[in-house]
């Protein structure tokens, strides 16, 4: 059973998170309303019970509604590597995303609050990231692609490419790629193979490199 811990400071929003997630067989160890709580929250387990699978946090919050959410989460990746980290947000925050891929995309989501009513694809992507996976709300992506267009890095992409990497970025699989673009398994995998030819990552492991090409996506 996964391990969840949930930041949230309205207590309505947080106890529908908890009901919602643990009526679909995942068991919330810890539900707080602040950055601080999280991180103490999370220490606390880590000594005891042991860590998490994966935190679902606000962007912001209490005292100052900003950015303490984020935050808390991007130091908790720095104490704890392998805790996965899911922010929810009432709108896309580019600075705040593409902080907290900027180390790693393993174990990290980013959704738009309204895709919690989605109930399937929500507690999907809180599944995903758990494992080690990444979960990017679509609109996300959309906004850091624009982004990324005003920088070279890309340049040397086909559009298809583009769309490829945008849904890579997605934490799609091949398999998903291929049904949304409508194209073979192996067009998908050839194109996949030219994006890492194009941006220079050399030969290592399927999963390394795909966290690569996310990561030049973002920061470019």
């Amino acid at each position: 059973m996964l391990r969840v811990v949930i930041a949230e400071d309205s207590v309505l929003l947080r106890e529908g998170l908890t009901r919602l997630l643990t009526d679909r067989g995942l068991e919330v160890v810890a539900g707080v309303g602040d950055g601080e709580a999280l991180l103490t929250a999370v220490a606390g387990l880590a000594a005891g019970d042991g860590l998490p699978d994966v935190v679902v946090a606000d962007v912001r919050m209490p005292p100052t509604h900003t950015d303490e959410g984020v935050r808390a989460c991007v130091e908790l990746r720095k104490r704890f590597p392998a805790l996965g980290v899911l922010v929810l947000s009432q709108h896309v925050e580019q600075q705040y995303a593409a902080e907290l891929l900027a180390s790693s995309t393993r174990g990290v989501g980013y959704l738009l609050k309204d895709r919690v009513a989605e109930v399937r694809e929500f507690v999907d992507a809180v599944r995903r990231v758990a494992e080690g996976g990444t979960a990017l709300d679509p609109d996300v992506v959309q906004q850091l692609f624009s982004r990324s267009r005003r920088g070279d890095v890309l340049a040397g992409l086909t559009p298809r490419e583009r769309e490829v990497l945008a849904l890579m970025a997605e934490g799609r699989s091949n398999a998903a790629i291929g049904k949304q673009l409508v194209v073979s398994d192996g067009a998908v995998e050839k194109h996949v193979s030219n994006i890492f030819a194009k941006l220079g990552l050399s030969q290592s492991s399927e999963d390394h490199r795909r966290v690569l090409a996310v990561l030049t996506y973002v920061n470019s």
